[in-house]
């Protein structure tokens, strides 16, 4: 299940993602999403892990201050390509 991660600090990390998610179970994979122009943060990413897993990890972290700040976790929402308006 891919679960995203909102309201990140600036400075965290990939591996900083992973290790928060690791106590819920294996982590396949964990990544911040980049400005493509700055290389900064745009303070959100994502991870992709069992979805047993991913609940629990929802369950606890949503909320959960990281250096002051209340992450927002939850399931991501897969993004639908525009439908034509014709």
């Amino acid at each position: 299940m891919k679960v995203y991660v909102g309201n990140l600090p600036w400075s965290v990390t990939d591996l900083d993602l992973k290790n928060l998610f690791a106590p819920f179970g294996d982590v396949e994979s964990a990544q911040v999403v980049m400005d493509r122009d700055s290389g900064r943060s745009r303070g959100f990413g994502f991870v992709e892990m069992a979805k047993q897993h991913a609940a629990q990890a929802i369950a606890k972290l949503n909320g959960q201050e990281v250096e002051s700040r209340a992450l927002r976790v939850n399931e991501a929402q897969s993004r639908d390509k525009k439908a034509s308006s014709f």
